[in-house]
Formats: structure tokens, C-alpha cells, sequence
């Protein structure tokens, strides 16, 4: 009877390639999952992923074309260092927006994208913006 070597790839058996592959997905998953502060995100444009920030200030533009509601985090429009933009056609679903995330700390999760020199997540749903306190 024939004993069969398993081949090795790397030093590795064959048989534990999906495993360790499966482990470096997790992996790599997790870290994009990370939570960003505004200061980070400015360095992640074009990426998904978590801001979290104190809501500071906040502006309902009723009358601006598009009725955007702004929420901007650590620091106060105009030098504020991220925003977080619900447009009005999703406004409904955030329910009171300049109440219910007042001097709330937030995370947003999104595509972050950026306007004029300020980083952003433009939010479709409220599953995409968690009050942590």
C-alpha cells in the first residue's frame, strides 16, 4: 500500500490553501470594516467605508434645489471636516434630522466622496448612519 505525500505549496499542504485563504479574506474584510475618524477620511476618498464624528452642526437647505440636509461632524460649517448629506427625496426616512442627531456622535458607512475640499458620505438610508452615544 501506497502512502500518498500531500504536495506542498510554499511549505504548506495542499489541503490547508482554502483554509488559510478563507482566513486571509476574513482578515483582509475586517480591516476594511475599520472606523475612520473625519481627520482619516480625507485619505480614503473614493473607498466604503465607516466615519464616525461629533455632530456639531446641521443645515436643512429647504429651499436649496435638491432640499439637502447637511450634518457636519467635529467641526461646524464653514471649517467643518466631514459631512454627512441626506438629500431631501430621503429626508422622510431620517426622521428629524437637526433633532435626532443633534450633539449626537455618529458613523456613517458609504462611499466617501469629496465637495469642495471637504470629505462626505451621501446617505440613502438610516442602516447607514449610527448614533453610538
Amino acid at each position: 500500500m501506497k502512502f500518498l505525500q500531500p504536495t506542498l505549496i510554499g511549505g504548506w499542504p495542499r489541503r490547508f490553501i482554502p483554509a488559510l485563504t478563507l482566513a486571509l479574506l476574513l482578515t483582509a474584510s475586517s480591516f476594511s470594516q475599520k472606523k475612520l475618524s473625519t481627520a482619516e477620511a480625507k485619505d480614503h476618498i473614493g473607498e466604503t467605508a465607516t466615519v464616525c464624528g461629533d455632530v456639531v452642526s446641521i443645515r436643512y437647505a429647504a429651499s436649496t434645489r435638491g432640499q439637502p440636509t447637511f450634518l457636519n461632524l467635529d467641526k461646524p460649517y464653514p471649517n467643518q471636516i466631514f459631512t454627512v448629506l441626506i438629500w431631501g427625496s430621503n429626508r422622510s426616512k431620517f426622521g428629524t434630522p437637526e433633532i435626532d442627531y443633534k450633539a449626537k456622535h455618529v458613523c456613517v458607512t458609504g462611499k466617501i466622496t469629496e465637495y469642495r475640499g471637504t470629505p462626505e458620505v451621501v446617505t440613502n438610508d438610516p442602516q447607514q448612519l449610527k448614533v453610538e452615544r
